[in-house]
């Protein structure tokens, strides 16, 4: 095994949601500015303060406050590629939605997708992090609000917005609810990932894959209860984005030790590492790398294999592809 930090390697994030991963420090910049009182977002160490999933939930909607318009958005990006790039990220993926940025109106959409590739090209060129957008639908909106973000996903479809899913409240409706809409992204080329299997059980992961065929699926980790499911993930070449630290901090396993990553990846099962939302869950990419580490072992020839699977599944052109994995390669020890 090698004895290089783990957390000092480069990396390659698929599953990071923009409002969640904003640093406390720029929110209250950004509060200060605006002379807003964010009373309860912040414990006395200057963190997201919550404990429970309804507090998060609160907390997470109340931090958004801030974020006013596409110039805030531009600087969020700005801000988060930045401490990606601190964490060794060389090339992340990032969640946006249709209904959070503009609020679904067409022209508004079009305004802050200018101000987010804009941020994501700062910050290319300050940092040298790549960066691409999954455009989301919320689930809990409904099947009419996902295809009115298909569509307008589909509009804006290109360099920088690459990939169509779906977040929000697992439990609500079925997937065969949101195939149209996935079917609008799909024709529009986008990459397609969607979240299951988290607060849900292997179901969701199977009908998600039935009904709104997804190359990716979004955490997945659930997957592991049904011993069919992980071969039906290993024979069609699924890729799971895996969140370990978020999967603790909201309790869907008790502790690292109690995580299936490890037996999803020796079943054969394509896993990769993210953060999900990572300052409201204490983490960051080092914090996972070193703590795979710690618990199973996973050594830089482990991490060089999942950033290559992440990679090959990443949602960008053959050029970027290529480039980034090459400069994975280059940083071998």
């Amino acid at each position: 095994m090698s004895h290089t930090d783990p957390g000092l390697l480069p990396k390659v994030e698929l599953h990071l949601h923009l409002e969640g991963a904003a640093p406390p420090d720029f929110i209250r910049a950004l509060a200060a500015e605006q002379g807003m009182a964010l009373e309860g977002v912040f414990d006395a160490g200057g963190q997201y303060a919550w404990t429970d999933f309804a507090q998060f939930l609160k907390t997470y909607h109340r931090a958004c406050e801030v974020l006013r318009g596409p110039e805030e958005f531009r600087r969020l990006v700005e801000a988060v590629l930045a401490q990606s790039a601190a964490d060794g990220v060389v090339y992340t993926e990032i969640f946006i939605a249709p209904d959070i940025c503009g609020g679904g109106d067409p022209v508004a959409w079009a305004e802050y997708v200018a101000a987010i590739v804009e941020g994501a090209q700062s910050a290319r060129a300050a940092h040298g992090i790549e960066a691409r957008f999954i455009s989301t639908a919320v689930r809990n909106f409904g099947p009419d609000a996902a295809e009115r973000a298909a569509r307008l996903s589909a509009e804006v479809a290109g360099d920088r917005i690459t990939g169509f899913g779906m977040g929000g409240e697992e439990r609500h409706l079925r997937a065969a609810d949101f195939a149209r809409a996935f079917a609008i992204a799909r024709e529009a080329g986008l990459g397609i990932t969607s979240h299951a299997g988290e607060v849900c059980g292997p179901e969701s992961v199977a009908e998600t894959l039935d009904h709104l065929r997804p190359s990716r699926i979004g955490h997945g980790v659930r997957a592991i209860e049904s011993p069919d499911l992980v071969q039906r993930l290993v024979d069609e070449g699924i890729v799971l984005e895996v969140n370990p630290g978020s999967n603790v901090a909201l309790s869907v396993y008790p502790g690292w030790d109690s995580h299936p990553i490890d037996r999803l990846r020796k079943a054969g099962v394509q896993v990769t590492v993210s953060t999900d939302d990572p300052p409201y869950f204490h983490t960051d990419m080092k914090h996972e790398y070193r703590m795979l580490a710690h618990h199973f072992g996973w050594a830089a020839e482990d991490f060089a294999d999942i950033n290559r699977i992440a990679m090959q599944a990443a949602f960008c052109d053959p050029q970027t592809r290529s480039a980034v994995l090459a400069r994975l390669e280059g940083a071998r020890p």
